[in-house]
């Protein structure tokens, strides 16, 4: 279907917009996963808080030129479906390694954070990053340690000075 130069202005002003405020990106080519499959992961990418648009490799160019995702021009060749992370840097990341797992046709090209391209074959350091909320818990799970050995501790000291000074 051919595109007329106002619809081209919409895409590229559109995938621009997400870029500028997106924390990560992930290219991945789409050729041979089905209608149904596509379907499936633009739902599972709603509730995710991940945008994810099959645009074509000149619009895409454009779109990312002076954003943190510039870097990503030369993996755009081919088929091109790109996926911005808006919530978390990894969501992204972890939705299509998942996705390509069942998908044989489906290929990672390449990642983007923070200005950084990053190899198809290192996608496990954004998609292993911890959510928000497995952060704090590991954190908390931290500090609880800390202070329970600390406790631990102050008790030794002070049933060592009583028994010093019975």
């Amino acid at each position: 279907m051919a595109l007329g130069l106002e619809d081209k202005k919409a895409i590229v002003a559109e995938v621009s917009e997400v870029a500028k405020t997106a924390l990560s990106a992930v290219v991945a080519d789409s050729r041979g996963v089905t209608v149904g499959n596509m379907t499936a992961l633009r739902k599972e990418a709603r509730e995710a808080g991940v945008y994810v648009r099959v645009v074509r490799n000149t619009l895409a160019r454009r779109a990312v030129e002076g954003t943190d995702f510039e870097c990503l021009t030369e993996s755009f060749v081919g088929p091109t479906l790109i996926a911005f992370s808006n919530e978390h840097p990894g969501a992204a990341a972890r939705l299509l390694k998942a996705f390509a797992k069942t998908n044989t046709k489906f290929e990672v090209k390449a990642l983007a954070f923070n200005g950084e391209l990053i190899p198809a074959g290192d996608i496990d350091r954004l998609a292993t990053l911890p959510t928000y909320e497995e952060a704090i818990a590991k954190l908390m799970s931290v500090i609880q340690g800390a202070t329970s050995k600390f406790v631990r501790t102050l008790a030794a000291v002070r049933d060592q000075k009583e028994q010093e000074a019975a």
